[in-house]
């Protein structure tokens, strides 16, 4: 097996790591497939020097590409006896090799001090040099830059807190007289406590069993009282029933409130299992939803403060539809109404959210703010991402771009296009975690993640740009 993985090697292509496809060799003697060389050189055609791309030397003009006639040959027998390659190559939900070239190589491990990942192949490097084999490697991880810092671009090894945040080497300065640990001491300690939390989370779900099981011996007791045709005997036994089948407070007697209870409850058990049974990711939230079928596990629907909405935005569809208008909708006067175009949210939102919006025309703003942002005046105080109570994606048909405290980042996406576009905005606001996605059918492409800390509830909110801005809180399965 092993001369076998030898033999397939030495007849690859190193720029595309796959067998020789149309094999041509160069004059320094190393062979490439036709189409991977020829794009190679296209690249090079400006500065009319040529080179290999394996041991780099230059020639001068082109060479002409020659097939070779014996390696094609042996090339051809390969393909017979060698394993089939695909079984290597990265699948829809791996994480692909970062050195790779051509057809990429899933990758075995991920480190983070490189912040990247590696296949077998380009891995072996962290094997061999000394410098490189004390770097810490996990298992391969989608979610490597989220342990860059976003402002200084370094590794976040350090945690501070006082602020409950991770930090680089040099946000130090920003956090002097703070209490800063690293991040694998601040690890340890959360660890350590990670048996009794969840011990906790078990004893809740044991008490919420039990008032179930009440629950029901309730309603069986309400069945045989409805049977009851004596109305003497009715009165008795009413007067008999247990507190639970007595008492009218929705709370307490209705299915919905402890379903929800127990759903949140084993969501929170769910999350403290998982930061147990993977404790790779260092002081991460955790893990955040990967599929739009999870997202939807967190859904929440959406409507529309009508007292806060610009009074040249219609509102419509069960306060969950708007557009810009030209003339004035003759709201009546409220302090909490904006005098820009924007509106918010009735719902608050605290713990794990998630809403999608669709937008058309020319431009919207998908934004979360804190209830006591600015409603008077045409300021930045007002204006959603133009203070530090807000935070903003602002949506046009070409670009997207982050808004916070007035400033702004370019965030790369899809293109709108002429398809009205949705973007889904998740939030756990206890983990500091807001994120915006491109929402295409089943398929979510993050546009931008924050990590901060929320010290109020938050709301949904929207804003636009120009009168025909049109935007929906579509209701969600």
């Amino acid at each position: 097996m092993a001369q076998k993985a030898l033999d397939q090697e030495a007849f690859s292509c190193s720029v595309c790591l796959d067998l020789l496809k149309d094999p041509v060799t160069i004059p320094c003697g190393h062979s490439y497939c036709r189409n991977c060389v020829q794009q190679h050189w296209d690249q090079e055609d400006e500065k009319q020097l040529y080179s290999c791309p394996e041991c780099h030397l230059s020639f001068s003009p082109r060479p002409d590409l020659v097939k070779n006639i014996m390696l094609a040959g042996l090339v051809e027998q390969m393909k017979k006896t060698a394993p089939p390659a695909a079984l290597c190559y990265t699948g829809p939900e791996d994480v692909s090799c970062d050195v790779c070239t051509g057809k990429k190589l899933r990758a075995v491990q991920s480190c983070l001090q490189c912040v990247a990942s590696y296949c077998e192949r380009h891995l072996q490097p962290h094997y061999a040099a000394a410098s490189l084999k004390k770097h810490q490697r996990v298992a391969p991880s989608h979610r490597l830059q989220e342990n860059i810092c976003s402002e200084h671009h370094r590794l976040m090894d350090l945690f501070c807190r006082s602020d409950q945040q991770l930090l680089c080497s040099l946000c130090v300065d920003q956090h002097k007289g703070h209490d800063i640990v690293t991040s694998a001491s601040e690890r340890a300690q959360r660890q350590a406590e990670l048996p009794a939390r969840r011990t906790l989370l078990l004893q809740r779900l044991d008490q919420l069993q039990q008032d179930v099981r009440g629950l029901k011996r309730s309603l069986s007791e309400l069945d045989a009282l409805e049977l009851t045709q004596d109305d003497n005997q009715f009165i008795q036994r009413y007067a008999s029933l247990s507190p639970h089948t007595q008492s009218t407070e929705p709370v307490h007697t209705g299915y919905k409130g402890y379903f929800t209870t127990v759903t949140r409850a084993v969501s929170n058990l769910r999350d403290t299992l998982q930061l147990v049974l993977n404790p790779v990711q260092v002081l991460l939230p955790p893990a955040e939803p990967s599929s739009r079928e999870d997202f939807l596990y967190y859904s929440t629907e959406i409507t529309l403060d009508p007292n806060t909405i610009y009074t040249k935005v219609c509102l419509s569809d069960g306060n969950r539809r708007v557009k810009f208008m030209r003339k004035n909708m003759s709201y009546p006067d409220h302090p909490d109404r904006f005098t820009v175009c924007q509106v918010l949210s009735r719902e608050s939102l605290t713990g794990r959210c998630y809403w999608e919006v669709e937008w058309s025309w020319r431009n919207a703003r998908v934004a979360v703010s804190y209830r006591d942002i600015q409603r008077r005046g045409d300021c930045n105080a007002c204006r959603f991402g133009h203070n530090d109570k807000s935070w903003a994606l602002e949506c046009k048909l070409n670009s997207y771009s982050f808004w916070f405290n007035s400033v702004h980042s370019q965030v790369s996406g899809p293109a709108a296009g002429p398809v009205r576009p949705r973007i889904g905005v998740y939030l756990d606001h206890s983990a500091g975690v807001l994120a915006f996605y491109s929402v295409s059918e089943s398929t979510m492409s993050l546009l931008h993640r924050v990590q901060t800390r929320f010290t109020q509830p938050l709301y949904a909110g929207l804003g636009f740009g120009a009168a025909g801005d049109t935007a929906h809180f579509p209701k969600l399965k």
